[in-house]
């Protein structure tokens, strides 16, 4: 009989979309080996790997077989894509052309040996990043630099401005999925990006500002106010974009700090300074990777307090996504932070959402834990932090959450489809 893989959906789907992986085809009880394998599009090879049995019936389905071993262990339906490794040490798994998708090919291999030979079949699958009649427009609208993502349909749609961290330049691939979410989103570079300063230099706030005005403006986005969502640096962008601009409702942070960092803050004649930071306490793990955590002064600690951002001052809720693995930013204390500050001016608590076993890089789902990597302007091996299961599994739930939030803060009037899984 022959072997066959089969996919639901079949063929395709977009990235965040779990897929149903059965093999038919095998003997009884026949052992066998499931490989998946992906090229990024600088062609870095990434590769996972579990070993399975087939039922009575010669039958091989994830969604009810467990893993006996390989690259992860237990009934994990989705194993063989967030448990991707890269084949050389520090590359990391990331989107830059979302028009593209990435291609999983899925081979089953004969028994349970290190090295299984024998191909029984093979399937190839594609996740994209633009669901179906999802519009890219690319923005240069003044001095902003950014690309926008519009659901299909009519609208206006709740909008929301999507902030990246420390690598600079412009990743489009949160905001893609989260458009065919029923979104419109604007992924906005800040630095190191076409004719924008090449460096993270002294921030003016006036530049975030014209985004949330073109955002406001835009006939397919229903105002009269947007949201925001940034991971890192573009977290505490976004702190300060609503504690100081209008039309801003409600604000997602991911792993991020509550006070400015790295560079200065200007807006209008105010300057918030950045929160000092002392190379001498970095880490060196056991792999040699450098872990920033301990580097940052206290915010809370007199001399450090004018870089708190006034949160307090800000129109809307805030949701606080804190991976407790991260290695980068004390995320759960920053949150707590925010959540004393709020109850002392009268304001209501933020949602706080702390992930056991996650690390700094809260992906959308099924993008595999970005445990180490060489920083792109340091040049050096950096430690993020991240158990593989456990911080898959939060950027599932993450996803969510973070649908759910800006829904009911935005007035949107469609439901979140929850994962299965």
């Amino acid at each position: 009989m022959t072997v066959t893989v089969t996919l639901k959906p079949a063929g395709h789907c977009c990235w965040d979309e779990p897929v149903r992986i059965a093999v038919r085809g095998l003997t009884p009880h026949q052992p066998v080996t499931l490989r998946a394998s992906l090229r990024d599009e600088k062609g870095a090879l990434f590769r996972a790997h579990a070993r399975y049995r087939a039922d009575g019936g010669g039958e091989l389905d994830l969604e009810r077989a467990p893993a006996l071993g390989g690259s992860f262990a237990g009934l994990e339906p989705m194993g063989l894509i967030w448990a991707l490794e890269p084949e050389k040490p520090l590359q990391q798994l990331t989107k830059r052309d979302v028009q593209t998708p990435f291609a999983v090919e899925l081979e089953v291999l004969e028994g349970h040996e290190p090295e299984p030979r024998r191909v029984l079949g093979r399937a190839v699958h594609e996740r994209h990043f633009l669901r179906p009649g999802v519009r890219r427009e690319p923005v240069r609208a003044g001095r902003v630099r950014a690309t926008l993502f519009l659901p299909p349909g009519m609208g206006p749609f709740p909008g929301v401005i999507d902030l990246f961290g420390t690598t600079g330049g412009l990743y489009e691939y949160r905001a893609s999925l989260l458009s065919g979410h029923g979104f419109a989103v604007l992924a906005l570079a800040y630095f190191r990006f076409e004719d924008l300063p090449k460096h993270l230099e002294d921030m003016h706030l006036e530049y975030f500002e014209e985004a949330v005005h073109f955002m406001l403006q835009h006939p397919q986005v229903k105002g009269p106010n947007i949201g925001l969502i940034g991971f890192s640096k573009g977290g505490d962008l976004c702190l300060s974009m609503a504690s100081f601009l209008k039309g801003i409702t409600a604000t997602v942070l991911i792993n991020s700090c509550v006070a400015n960092a790295m560079t200065p803050l200007h807006y209008k004649e105010m300057t918030i300074p950045p929160l000092g930071s002392d190379l001498s306490k970095t880490t060196v793990t056991e792999s040699g990777y450098l872990s920033s955590f301990h580097i940052w002064d206290n915010p809370l600690e007199k001399p450090h307090l004018l870089s708190l951002i006034p949160l307090e001052k800000a129109q809307g809720p805030f949701l606080f996504i804190v991976g407790k693995d991260d290695h980068t930013w004390n995320g759960e204390f920053y949150a707590h932070i925010a959540s004393d500050r709020l109850q002392a001016h009268g304001k209501d608590r933020p949602q706080i959402i702390c992930y056991p076993g996650a690390g700094h890089c809260i992906d959308p789902p099924y993008f595999p834990a970005r445990t180490a990597s060489e920083h792109p302007l340091w040049g050096l091996p950096v430690f993020y932090g991240g158990e593989p299961r456990a911080h898959g599994r939060a950027q599932v739930d993450a996803w969510q959450q973070i649908q759910t939030f800006f829904l009911k803060h935005l007035d949107a009037k469609q439901s979140v489809k929850h994962s299965k899984l």
